[in-house]
This record gives structure tokens, C-alpha cells and sequence, in this order.
């Protein structure tokens, strides 16, 4: 079988070599004739797989490596007997890590702590009801928000209105633009005005939701309220204000840890062997490397609230990502194209889970709190 995958997906050749010839291809740019003589199309959410793309080919199978699907005409695939698979909460852990350094860094700025704050989740999907599990553990008042999860299985739910009134609002929500509970826009320049005038708002889920337009206008009649965007309407085109506004700026990367990205890779090649009949050969566990950071160590004498901003950073310093991402746009010439090479050249980064922390048997606030924050706690 003939594959064509998008360049930059991880551990295409050691998943798929033994199915087929592998073709690999730029995702953003992909064309109909890239697809000629192919049987299965390997993408990520920056190719629009449609009729467009794929009429008169030969594709039977399609999957992408990530959680989001609107990017996928999934009608015109049934209509078409065509395979797919996504990679449904492959990457939640490394969106709550974002999330949590993020708040971490919002936290700092204002001399707050997890359990002085309130945070509103929009979406309690595999991102959400992984965050809000971790929040809830470290004693922040979580207001969750999901009309398509029914209250007994994901528990307490409230109106997107009390959700919105929290002091952090957090998007993980997918992009749809029909139906009762449509998302584009869902935070539009009325819903902005429901917000605490000193809230802060973060989109990790798809750029428009927000609409980007009405949040720069009213983060500049409202100097207190902060924004934390990893993902910009009509990106990789970015308005450039708006990112100079922003408390913490990232190029859609808050999914992209190691982990993730490889997860979703074998969550496509599961799918895959499924649908062909094939037998499932390759683990994740065989091609994972060991992490940069493997340990960190706290002494007694370190305050908790220290030790959980210490250890959340050592496994994702969101501050990082923010700088170099401003640096890159401040001296660009092309913003497509540097957004663009951002995300195919992100550095190694490792799931919170992956970091063992060394705690002393006498500091059981600690050892409870970096457990409920999802670290591998090690008593000393």
C-alpha cells in the first residue's frame, strides 16, 4: 500500500513502514496530485481533508494525529466507504500541563495560590475532565461547563454564564459552526463583557472560538484583563496586536509534548490495523526516550506553594515558548511561514506524569499536592 503523511507527524516510518511505501509531504500545502496512487492519508489539523482534496483518489483509509476533527469532511468520508481514525485524548495530559503553567505564571503575577482561585472549564471532554480533576485535587473552585455531557456521568455542571464568571476561564471545546451549542465565536464581545473586568481568559481548543477581533478591543478598554492564547483565529495569519496584548502568547504547541504527539501517532496505527485487518506490531512504549528532566528533589524547607510552581515548571516552563514566539514574530518576514516552522521545529517536551519528584516522608501537604497535579511522587 502507498501512504502519504504530513511531515512533520512523529514515528511514521517505525509505525508504518511494514504496512506500506511512505510518502511524506508538507500538511499545510498538501494537493490532489500528492495523493495519487495512494490507499492511506496520514494528516494533522492543518490539512483540510475534503472532496477538494480528496476526489478521484484512492485513499481507503484517512487518519489524523490529533483530537480535533474539524478539519475532516467526515460526511463526505462516509459517503465515500472511507476508514478513519483520530487520536481522541492523546494529547490531554500535555494541554493540562500548559493549562497549569500557565495559571502557575497568572498565579505568581497577582500572589495568589490554586486554592485562592475559581477557573471556569468550557468543555469537559478528555482535556477538561482531566484539568478539572487536577484543579479540583489542588483546591481550586472549578465552575464546569458542557451541554453535551450529561450531569450524573461528568458530575456538578453549571450554566455557561457561572462558568464565565470564574476568575480564569479555560477553552476545550471543538470548532463547530452549526447546531444549538455552535462554538464559533462562542466568546464574542457580549460574552467578554460577562467576564470579570480583571479575569483571564485562555484558548487552548481552536482560535475561533474567540472571536479575536472583539477580545483585543476589549482587552484595550479593559487594561486588567488578561488573555493566554495558544491557538489564533485564521492562523498561521496572526494579528500581530493581539499577540503584543496577550499575557502569554504560544504557536499553537500547547498539545505538543512528546507524548502526545506520539500517542497520536499510535493511536492512528491501531485504528488502522483495525480497519485492515492487520496485526497490532509496534507500541508506543518500544520508541519513547528517557525524559530531559527525570527528577526533582525538594528539601523540607521549601514552602508548598514553591515546590508545586518548581516541579510544574520543571516539566513545561510555558514562559519559554512565549519569548521565543515573540522573538520569532518581532523579527520575521514571513509570519506564515515562522509560525509555521515554530511548531515543526518544537523542542522535546515531556508529560507532567514523566517527572519523578523526590519528597521528604515528612512533608505529607507536599507529597498530596504534587500527586493531585499528576506528578510521580517519590518519598525519600
Amino acid at each position: 500500500m502507498r501512504i502519504v503523511a504530513d511531515e512533520n507527524i512523529p514515528l511514521v516510518n517505525e509505525f508504518f513502514a511494514e504496512i506500506g511505501d511512505i510518502h511524506r509531504v508538507e500538511g499545510r500545502t498538501m494537493q490532489p496530485e500528492d495523493l495519487a496512487d495512494a490507499d492511506i492519508l496520514l494528516v494533522r489539523s492543518v490539512t483540510k481533508v475534503n472532496q477538494a482534496l480528496l476526489d478521484g483518489s484512492a485513499v481507503r483509509f484517512v487518519g489524523t494525529a490529533t483530537i480535533g476533527t474539524d478539519h475532516i469532511d467526515l460526511d463526505y468520508l462516509k459517503e465515500r466507504n472511507i476508514g478513519f481514525q483520530s487520536a481522541p485524548g492523546c494529547n490531554a495530559q500535555a494541554v493540562v500541563d500548559y493549562v497549569l503553567s500557565a495559571v502557575s505564571v497568572l498565579l505568581d503575577q497577582r500572589g495568589m495560590g490554586f486554592n485562592d482561585l475559581s477557573v471556569g472549564i468550557v468543555g469537559i471532554g478528555n482535556v477538561g475532565s482531566l484539568l478539572r480533576t487536577r484543579l479540583e485535587a489542588l483546591g481550586t473552585r472549578v465552575l464546569a461547563v458542557d451541554p453535551f455531557r450529561d450531569e450524573e456521568e461528568a458530575g456538578a455542571l453549571v450554566s455557561l454564564d457561572e462558568a464565565l464568571s470564574a476568575d480564569v476561564v479555560t477553552l476545550h471545546t471543538p470548532l463547530t459552526r452549526e447546531g444549538e451549542h455552535a462554538t464559533y465565536h462562542l466568546i464574542d464581545e457580549a460574552r467578554l463583557q460577562q467576564m470579570k473586568p480583571d479575569a483571564c481568559l485562555i484558548n487552548s481548543s481552536r482560535g475561533a472560538v474567540v472571536d479575536n477581533a472583539a477580545l483585543l478591543a476589549h482587552m484595550q478598554n479593559n487594561l486588567d484583563f488578561e488573555a493566554i492564547l495558544d491557538v489564533w483565529e485564521n492562523e498561521p495569519h496572526l494579528d500581530l496586536a493581539l499577540l503584543r496584548r496577550c499575557m502569554l502568547a504560544t504557536p499553537h504547541i500547547a498539545g505538543y509534548s512528546l507524548d502526545g504527539k506520539m500517542r497520536g501517532t499510535e493511536f492512528v496505527y491501531q485504528g488502522l490495523c483495525e480497519y485492515f485487518g492487520l496485526p497490532i506490531r509496534r507500541k508506543l512504549a518500544q520508541f519513547l526516550p528517557e525524559p530531559g528532566v527525570k527528577r526533582v528533589n525538594f528539601s523540607d524547607q521549601v514552602p508548598l506553594y514553591q515546590a508545586l510552581r518548581t516541579a510544574i515548571r520543571a516539566a513545561y516552563e510555558i514562559r519559554v515558548d512565549d519569548g521565543v514566539m515573540r522573538t520569532a514574530m518581532r523579527h520575521a518576514d514571513d509570519l506564515r511561514a515562522t509560525f509555521d516552522q515554530l511548531r515543526k521545529d518544537y523542542p522535546l517536551r515531556r508529560d507532567i506524569p514523566t517527572l519523578k519528584v523526590g519528597v521528604p516522608a515528612k512533608c505529607h501537604d507536599m507529597n498530596t499536592t504534587l500527586s493531585a497535579a499528576g506528578f510521580d511522587v517519590r518519598v525519600k
